[in-house]
């Protein structure tokens, strides 16, 4: 199924079948998970942890999920598609984009970052145009004027080649513990985007955003290092 008619699935029912998908977890939503979700995606534990449970929920988030058509050399996607593993490889700073942005309404990503940190690791957003690979160990993400980022080493804001300040806004931030969930809300209809450590949220990150289509993102320099993207659909603002 190519992604035009994968999105009019997920976003708009037939009238045939409007009553049965009226249930997200209907055979319809079920048959389609299967077709396209391997079997370790559909049971990958994360997904429970940001309350996607419906076969229709997770149908929607492995459409999200990285994109293993754009990544770079040293990296890939594992079989569950919703995690990039970097490969040991030295004096390289690699990267990754998710398989669809956004560039209206309000969305959540969730963001595990499963293996050591190392000295750059980066998590944000970006064009289709940012560079997702470089020599050396550089937080690329946040390195142009296509990309923005939050390194979680230092917990550094990043973009266009600048350090905007130290994320969130307080003294001594705590640092990320390792398989601890950030959620990345982008709010494309006020051009801003934040974060959330399970329930705080811990302001705003960036604003001012560009009228354009962004991609979750992630960069990572530590080999056998582990990132998971879950896709949380719209958010829910309270």
């Amino acid at each position: 199924m190519n992604k035009g008619l994968f999105i009019l699935f997920l976003n708009k029912n037939k009238r045939s079948r409007s009553y049965e998908c009226g249930f997200q977890d209907c055979s319809v939503w079920r048959a389609l998970c299967r077709k396209h979700v391997s079997a370790e995606g559909i049971d990958f534990y994360l997904l429970a942890v940001s309350d996607v449970v419906t076969s229709k929920s997770k149908l929607r988030a492995f459409a999200y999920a990285w994109n293993p058509k754009d990544i770079s050399k040293n990296n890939f996607v594992q079989t569950n598609g919703f995690t990039a593993h970097r490969q040991p490889i030295a004096q390289s700073t690699d990267g990754v984009r998710g398989k669809i942005g956004v560039k209206e309404g309000i969305h959540a990503f969730d963001i595990t970052w499963e293996g050591p940190l190392g000295t750059v690791a980066v998590i944000g957003f970006a064009t289709k145009h940012a560079a997702l690979h470089c020599p050396g160990y550089i937080p690329l993400l946040g390195s142009d004027d296509q990309s923005w980022g939050w390194n979680l080493v230092d917990n550094s804001l990043l973009h266009n080649n600048k350090t905007l300040g130290v994320y969130p806004k307080i003294n001594n931030p705590p640092k990320y513990l390792m398989g601890e969930k950030i959620r990345m809300i982008i709010d494309c209809d006020s051009h801003k985007a934040y974060f959330e450590r399970g329930d705080d949220w811990m302001g705003i990150a960036f604003s001012e955003l560009p009228p354009v289509c962004f991609y979750p993102s992630v960069c990572a320099v530590y080999g056998n290092t582990e990132v998971s993207m879950i896709y949380a659909g719209p958010a829910v603002l309270g």
